[in-house]
């Protein structure tokens, strides 16, 4: 990764199971600029249980109650699929990436993409993360739903499994859809970043607004994840808590933005701010007419713009001294 923010268009499932809407979801993340769009790959035989039940956002988004396994088994695209929008991808210019959700679409994703991106749901899933950190590319994971003795053992299995510390990066996140402002605890990526030095943070965001994912950068955040739709209004189990292509480009600007204002670091005036030196800072100047010879005491000065001759710090250097020369009223001393 370089220093400029890795950000990620989750367009997730907001396909709803159909390649064509995925392709506009491409061509959409396109115009936003970000780095990365990225997909979930899983087939659904081997993600869940056939009575496992929806989560209560899942309930709500989709206007349906029935088992995971019917949801994800209707939002589920083919191996072909992805194929197919991974050229699309590379036509388009832009990266392909997709989360996979279990070892068999692992497989799949190697021969297809160089990143890894691990949902939270897998933080302890340890077989998953070994075998997956066995394809040698660097991995991206969340971290919702987890403690930081958690992280750090889902981040010791990826060291003891030869990933150094360059090929990993630690996402914070919450994994509620959408997230409340005040459980989003941003300071916990900091948190990750003091307790694994070495290794990159960043954020995925699942809250409504783009405020949190520029903080996030302010913060230090190296990648950005945040989902995204073409209509809100779509049914589906992430549209609600997605941006739409429009807020996506004002999400990418700010945080272009935030970067070039982050600068280097060094406390020192910029190129522009010396052209305002002279106009806005002052100067010594004599408070009324001085004889040459006169002892310079403080009721003989004043301090006034512009800023181009004696500078008021040195103000003490000069009282106790005599005038070399006759000073008018305004003069600079």
């Amino acid at each position: 990764m370089s220093n400029k923010t890795f950000i990620i268009a989750e367009a997730g499932v907001n396909h709803n199971g159909d390649i064509e809407l995925a392709k506009q979801l491409i061509d959409a993340a396109v115009v936003a600029g970000v780095d990365a769009i990225k997909f979930q790959t899983w087939k659904t035989e081997l993600l869940v249980t056939r009575n496992a039940e929806m989560a209560d956002y899942q309930v709500n988004n989709t206007k349906q109650k029935r088992s995971q396994f019917d949801m994800l088994k209707e939002l589920e695209l083919s191996y072909d699929s992805f194929k197919e929008l991974k050229k699309y991808c590379d036509l388009k210019n832009i990266q392909f990436m997709s989360t996979p959700d279990e070892e068999t679409s692992a497989n799949f994703l190697n021969s297809i993409q160089d990143i890894f991106k691990i949902g939270s749901g897998e933080l302890n899933n340890f077989p998953f993360l070994r075998h997956v950190a066995k394809f040698n590319k660097p991995i991206i994971i969340s971290t919702g739903m987890g403690y930081l003795s958690e992280v750090a053992q889902a981040v010791n299995v990826l060291k003891e499994s030869n990933l150094s510390n360059e090929m990993i990066t630690i996402l914070h996140a919450t994994t509620d859809y959408p997230t409340k402002f005040e459980d989003v605890n941003l300071q916990a990526m900091i948190t990750l970043k003091n307790a694994f030095p070495g290794i990159a943070v960043g954020y995925s965001d699942h809250t409504l607004g783009i405020e949190v994912p520029v903080a996030a950068v302010a913060l230090g955040a190296t990648v950005i994840e945040k989902h995204f739709t073409l209509d809100k209004e779509m049914i589906g189990p992430d549209h609600k808590a997605s941006l739409e292509p429009l807020e996506l480009r004002n999400m990418v600007d700010a945080i272009r933005n935030i970067e070039v204002a982050l600068g280097n670091g060094w406390k020192e005036p910029t190129e522009n701010e010396r052209k305002n030196i002279k106009l806005v800072r002052k100067s010594i100047v004599a408070d009324k007419d001085i004889p040459q010879g006169t002892l310079i005491t403080e009721d003989l000065l004043a301090i006034r713009r512009p800023g181009d001759g004696l500078a008021p710090s040195r103000w003490n250097e000069v009282i106790g001294t005599k005038a070399l020369r006759n000073y008018r009223a305004g003069d600079l001393i």
